[in-house]
C-alpha cells in the first residue's frame, strides 16, 4: 500500500507536557508521516518540529525484547518473564520482611506522555508497603507546588490567549511550550500593539526576542528582580487595594516587608536598569489582565521557592486571578499531588491540619508526597538503619536526569536490589539488577494526567498504533503479575467481577462497589483488579485503560459541577461511566471539565476562599536578599545553565539522534565577548569544567548569551546502541557536571541553572 493510501491514525506527541494531538501514517512498525490533529480539543491541529521525531522513540536501537538480569561481573543476561517476575517479587518481599516497606524507594511513574503505568504501579507499592517516592517533579516543581498550596490550595494556569500582559519568568515557551498553541499565541501577543510581553531571563531566548520588556537579569538573580517588582508595586501604591481587601488575607503582614525592599540595590544586583523595572511594574499594574508562567530557569536556580512566592505576589497584588486573561484554577482529571501521595480521595473539603513528613535519613521536607531528588544518594550511602535498601524505577532515568550522576551511580549500586521498568536499556537500566521491558507508548493504551487547561479541560486516551514489540509487556500486565507473584491477588479475587463484567458495565459497577464495601483489597488494588476483570471487555489493545473507569468515578464524585457543565450530568456513577465510554470512543480526546470563574474561586481551598498572601517561612529569605549577592568563585568564573531547551533537543525518551540532519548538535553556547576572551571560534572544541567534572564540547558563539553565562542543552549525552550494536554517545550529559548538594533550602530543588564553571580552549 502506498503512503497515499495509508490511513491516518490518531495519537499524540510525547515530548512535552502538552501532548499535542497528532495524526500519523505507519508502515509496518514505523511511523512514516506526522501532522497535527485538527479535532484535538486542546491543540486544534498545532504541532512544532519536535513531533516529527516520534519514530526515533518508537524504533530506538536500545529497545529491550526480554527481561534482563545483571550478572556479578556487571554484564547482563536475558531471562524469561516467569523467572524475572518470580525473582523480583521474592527479593522485594524479602527486603520488606527484613527492613519494612519504608526501606524501598519508588522513582518515576511516567514520563511526559505515559502516566497510565503509574496508576498500576501504585498497586505494587501498596503491596510492598512503600512509603517514599520521588520523580522528576521533585527536582523541578515542588517549591512552586508548596507555595501554591500555602497561598491558594489549588493549581493555577495562565490564560495567554486573552491576557493583556503575559509574564514569563525563566520560561521560553517558544521551545518548552507549557500552554496550548504556544508559538501561535506568542506571535499574536507580539503583533498586537495593545498587548505586552514581559520576559525575565538571562538569555535573549526566542521568546525574549519577541518581548516588549526583556528584563535580562544576571544569572541567579530572579528573586532580586521579582523582589524589586513587588517592592515597586507596594511602594508606589500600584496595588489593587479594593480587590485585595475583598479576596485575600495577610496583606498587612507582607506590606511592611515589601516597603523595605531597596529597589535601586536590587536593580543593581540583577543587572536590570531601575527605570526599566519600574516601567515593567507600571505595565503590569495598568493592565486589565495579566497571565504569568514560571519555569525551570527560575525553579532550578538560587532562591527558587522564594521566587515562586514573589511571582504570585506580583500578579495577586494587582488582582490578576479569577477573571478572563488572568490566572485561574484548572480542574485536573487526576490530581498529580494526590497521585504522588498514593491518595484516592478527591474531596473538596477544607484541608485538615497535616503532620509534616520528612525523609528518614536527611530529614528533607516531603512535598506532594515526593522526597527531593537531590537527597536520594544521601538517603542510600550511609549506615543509617532507616536507609533505602531497594529501588523500583519506572519510566524514569535518574542516573542521567538527576544532579550529580556520579553519586547517583554509586548509590544505585549500593542498594541490595534495584529494578527498572522501561522501554530501553537506559543509563539507569545499565546499573540495575533487573530490567523489565515495557511496551512503548504507541503499543498500548496510554495517556497523560498533565491536564492544566481552563475553562475547558480535556483528557486524551490514546489507542495503540502497533502490537507490543515481542518480549515486552504493558506496565499494567507487569504490575498484575508482580501482585500475583507476591500472593496479593489471585483468580479468587477476579472471578466474581469477571462474571459481572460479562453482563455489562452497569452490572459490573454494582458488583465492584459491593466488593469495595466488603473486601478492602478491592480498593487497595483497584487498578490491577480492573485490568484483570474489566480490561478484557475493552477493545483490543485498550485493556490498560481499565483503571480510567475508576478514575472517572472518582473525578465525577469530586467535581460534579464542572463535569456536568461539560455534559456529564445525572447520577455520578452513570455520568462517570458515560465519561469513560466517551474516552474510549473519541480518539482525539474529550473535554471532561468546563469551569466558570466562580468555579475558579471556589477551588481556592483557603478559609472563605480568600487567597493567603502571607507565608512566614519565606519572609526571612526575602530579608536576606538585601544583605547578599549570588555566590562567586574565582576558580569557576562562568555560570553554566545545565539543561537549556533548544530546537535540537527532545527529551531522554528519544534515544537516537538520527533525526538531527543539519546544524550544530550538543554545543556549549557562549557569548561573543567570552569567546573572544578565551580565543575560540564557532565550532572550536573547549574544555568545560565544574567542581564535579570536565568535558570537551564544541562551542557555539551565540548572541543569546550575555557575558559570563553559558549553556548546555538538555536531554543529550545518552548512551544507546547503533545499528552495528556499538554503544554511542552524542552530546554531553549535563548532570555529569552538576552537584546535588547545591539545592533550595526548602524544596531541595537543584541549582542546575547556576553551576559555577570554567571554560578553556582545547589546543
Amino acid at each position: 500500500m502506498s503512503s497515499v493510501d495509508q490511513p491516518w491514525k490518531k495519537t499524540a506527541c510525547i515530548l512535552c507536557s502538552l501532548n499535542c494531538g497528532l495524526e500519523v501514517q505507519t508502515d509496518g512498525r514505523r511511523i512514516t508521516k506526522i501532522r497535527g490533529d485538527d479535532d484535538h480539543p486542546t491543540s486544534h491541529g498545532y504541532v512544532c518540529e519536535k513531533s516529527q521525531r516520534m519514530d526515533y522513540y518508537q524504533n530506538g536501537a536500545d529497545r529491550l525484547t526480554s527481561p534482563m538480569r545483571r550478572r556479578p561481573d556487571g554484564s547482563y543476561e536475558a531471562i524469561s518473564w516467569d523467572t524475572a517476575i518470580r525473582e523480583v517479587a521474592q527479593k522485594f518481599k524479602a527486603i520488606k520482611s527484613k527492613y519494612g516497606g519504608e526501606s524501598i524507594l519508588y522513582y518515576g511513574g511516567g514520563g511526559q506522555g505515559n502516566h497510565l503505568g503509574g496508576a498500576y504501579g501504585d498497586a505494587t507499592l501498596k503491596a510492598l508497603g512503600v512509603k517514599y517516592r520521588s520523580n522528576a517533579l521533585a527536582q523541578e516543581k515542588t517549591g512552586e507546588f508548596w507555595v501554591q498550596g500555602k497561598m491558594l490550595g489549588t493549581g493555577v494556569h495562565g490564560d495567554f490567549e486573552h491576557c493583556e500582559v503575559a509574564l514569563f519568568i525563566g520560561k521560553n515557551p517558544w521551545q518548552s511550550h507549557g500552554f496550548a498553541r504556544s508559538r501561535v499565541l506568542l506571535n499574536a501577543i507580539a503583533k498586537d500593539p495593545t498587548r505586552s510581553m514581559i520576559v525575565i531571563d538571562p538569555r535573549r531566548s526566542e521568546t525574549a526576542a519577541l518581548a516588549d520588556f526583556h528584563l535580562q537579569i544576571k544569572p541567579g538573580t530572579d528573586a532580586w528582580c521579582l523582589g524589586a517588582l513587588a517592592g515597586i508595586l507596594v511602594q508606589e501604591n500600584l496595588i489593587a487595594q479594593q480587590w485585595l481587601a475583598a479576596h485575600t488575607t495577610g496583606y498587612e503582614q507582607i506590606a511592611a516587608e515589601l516597603k523595605k525592599i531597596p529597589v535601586a540595590q536590587f536593580a543593581d544586583i540583577c543587572g536590570v536598569p531601575e527605570e526599566k523595572l519600574r516601567a515593567a511594574a507600571h505595565r503590569i499594574a495598568s493592565a486589565k489582565s495579566v497571565a504569568a508562567f514560571e519555569d525551570l530557569g527560575m525553579q532550578m536556580n538560587l532562591h527558587s521557592t522564594l521566587g515562586s512566592y514573589l511571582n504570585r505576589l506580583i500578579w495577586l497584588l494587582t488582582g490578576n486571578f479569577g477573571r478572563i486573561g488572568t490566572n485561574n484554577a484548572f480542574v485536573p482529571f487526576l490530581s498529580l499531588s494526590k497521585a504522588s501521595k498514593g491518595e484516592t480521595s478527591v474531596s473538596k473539603q477544607k484541608p485538615s491540619p497535616r503532620v509534616e513528613k520528612r525523609s528518614p535519613v536527611v530529614n528533607a521536607k516531603i512535598i506532594i508526597g515526593l522526597i527531593p531528588c537531590n537527597v536520594i544518594p544521601e538517603e542510600i550511602l550511609t549506615d543509617h538503619p532507616k536507609r533505602y535498601r531497594a529501588m523500583l524505577i519506572e519510566s524514569g532515568n535518574p542516573l542521567h536526569s538527576l544532579a550529580d550522576s556520579q553519586r547517583m551511580r554509586e548509590a544505585l549500586r549500593a542498594l541490595e536490589l534495584s529494578v527498572v521498568i522501561d522501554v530501553a536499556m537506559t543509563e539507569t537500566a545499565r546499573h540495575a539488577d533487573y530490567v523489565l521491558p515495557a511496551s512503548s507508548q504507541f503499543e498500548k493504551a496510554e495517556a497523560t494526567f498533565f491536564n492544566l487547561e481552563f475553562p475547558r479541560n480535556a483528557f486524551h486516551l490514546r489507542a495503540p498504533l502497533f502490537e507490543p514489540l515481542p518480549g515486552t509487556l504493558p506496565e499494567a500486565e507487569i504490575h498484575a503479575r508482580l501482585l500475583e507473584a507476591l500472593g496479593e491477588l489471585s483468580e479468587f479475587d477476579y472471578l466474581p467481577l469477571r462474571l459481572a463484567a460479562k453482563l455489562g458495565r452497569k452490572a459490573f459497577a454494582a458488583a465492584f462497589f459491593a466488593a469495595v464495601a466488603v473486601r478492602p483489597k478491592t480498593m487497595k488494588y483497584a487498578p490491577v483488579i480492573l485490568y484483570r476483570t474489566l480490561g478484557p471487555t475493552l477493545p483490543k489493545g485498550m485493556e490498560s485503560a481499565a483503571a480510567l473507569w475508576a478514575i472517572c468515578q472518582l473525578h465525577v464524585l469530586g467535581n460534579r459541577k464542572t463535569a456536568a457543565q461539560a455534559g456529564f450530568t445525572g447520577l455520578a456513577p452513570l455520568a462517570a461511566d458515560r465519561m469513560f465510554q466517551q474516552l474510549l470512543d473519541n480518539p482525539s480526546g474529550v473535554v471532561f471539565a468546563e469551569s466558570t470563574y466562580e468555579d475558579s474561586w471556589n477551588a481556592v481551598s483557603m478559609p472563605d476562599h480568600r487567597i493567603n498572601l502571607h507565608i512566614p517561612e519565606l519572609l526571612p529569605e526575602l530579608a536576606k536578599l538585601s544583605h547578599e549577592r549570588p555566590p562567586v568563585d574565582a576558580a569557576f568564573p562562568f555560570i553554566l545553565a545545565a539543561g537549556e531547551r533548544r530546537s535540537d533537543t527532545s527529551n531522554t525518551a528519544v534515544r537516537d539522534t538520527g533525526w538531527h540532519k543539519r546544524g550544530q548538535y550538543g554545543t556549549l553556547r557562549i557569548s561573543p565577548q567570552d569567546a573572544e576572551k578565551i580565543g575560540c571560534t564557532d565550532g572550536d572544541l573547549v574544555r568545560l569544567s565544574t567542581r564535579r567534572g570536565s568535558v570537551d564540547v564544541p562551542a557555539e558563539i551565540s548572541a543569546m548569551m550575555q557575558p559570563g553565562n553559558i549553556s548546555l542543552p538538555n536531554g543529550q549525552g545518552l548512551d544507546y546502541r547503533n545499528a552495528q550494536g556499538e554503544t554511542v554517545r552524542k552530546g554531553v550529559a549535563p548532570n555529569e557536571l552538576t552537584d546535588n548538594t547545591q539545592r533550595d533550602f526548602l524544596a531541595g530543588t537543584p541549582w542546575h541553572k547556576y553551576v559555577p564553571a570554567r571554560v578553556e580552549r582545547v589546543v
